[in-house]
């Protein structure tokens, strides 16, 4: 249970990062090198709802934005990441600087990122529930926070990507410091809770490929997570039609599949996401919820943009 986490001096590693099946649409979440790639200022928001029907189930809320810019004759980019998320009794905001730089090499764009910023995190101590007869707590265990404390901390990330005409990939950690976040609760030493944050590193890939003679572009793509204990895999199958409509299919290994399908219509792009659970969670919930906006503004480097896309999202 997630108020056991809180014991006192005891240290829990979690996954800040939320799980997203779309995770093709916005890889500067997961990466601070994929922002700046293309001539637009580049604004998503998205929310994912998980685990329907399971009360505290997670929920998060996000808010991204990246442009390129020029610095002493060179490429660069930069942006900012937001994220509100609520496991349990937990929530968690992150705000969050990302910087690039980017060099053109082999026919694409090679870029080296890091991102720092703050975790803030709160704990709703005052809505735990402490049943009858419970063998390990009671209502007045010196364990358990009495009411919400809080407690921030600093963070950072670095991330490496390689963009192609054809294809993509991108290679990149998060919470490397593996902040501690210390919640105090009173002026004793012992009213202190840490909750310490787990490294995640992150792989993806993905390719375009047009079909000949037809208005169809097949764009598969893989993702692989891992804090190095623990692996996560999932394959996507998408389909794009005359550069307007995809839709697609997902799978994560022993978790969930997915069905998916987007809309652009000049600078926007909608996507949305559903998940089906496939482990032992389809008994207690319908499946998860996955959407996500976006609008690109042009901007004017003063060089004409040679990779047409508007966004990672479509490579």
């Amino acid at each position: 249970m997630l108020l056991i986490a809180l014991a006192v001096n005891f240290q829990a590693k979690a996954q800040m990062d939320a799980q997203l099946t779309q995770y093709w649409a916005v890889p500067s979440y997961y990466n601070p090198g994929s922002i700046g790639n293309v001539d637009f200022i580049h604004i998503t928001a998205g929310s994912r709802l998980q685990w329907l029907g399971v009360k505290h189930a997670p929920m998060s809320f996000m808010a991204l934005a990246d442009m390129p810019f020029k610095f002493l004759n060179r490429r660069w980019g930069t942006g900012l990441l937001l994220q509100q998320e609520n496991v349990g009794l937990f929530s968690t905001q992150t705000i969050a600087a990302q910087l690039a730089w980017k060099k053109k090499m082999m026919g694409g764009w090679l870029s080296v990122g890091a991102q720092v910023g703050l975790i803030n995190q709160s704990f709703k101590g005052d809505s735990i529930f402490v049943p009858e007869n419970d063998q390990y707590h009671t209502s007045v265990d010196d364990a358990i926070p009495k009411g919400v404390i809080s407690g921030r901390a600093l963070d950072v990330a670095v991330g490496v990507s390689f963009i192609h005409k054809w294809f993509w990939v991108s290679l990149s950690g998060t919470h490397l410091t593996s902040p501690t976040i210390t919640m105090k609760a009173g002026e004793n030493e012992e009213d202190l809770y840490e909750f310490s944050t787990g490294r995640y590193f992150y792989l993806m890939a993905g390719s375009n490929i047009p079909i000949k003679n037809t208005l169809f572009e097949i764009q598969p793509s893989v993702f692989v997570k891992t804090d190095t204990k623990f692996f996560q895999y999932e394959a996507t199958a998408r389909m794009r039609y005359n550069k307007f409509l995809s839709f697609g299919v997902a799978y994560r290994h022993k978790d969930a599949v997915s069905a998916m399908i987007g809309a652009e219509f000049k600078n926007f792009f909608v996507g949305y996401a559903y998940d089906y659970p496939i482990s032992a969670m389809n008994k207690a919930t319908h499946g998860s919820h996955e959407l996500f906006l976006n609008y690109n503004v042009k901007l004017n480097m003063g060089e004409r943009n040679r990779n047409k896309h508007k966004s990672i999202r479509i490579m």
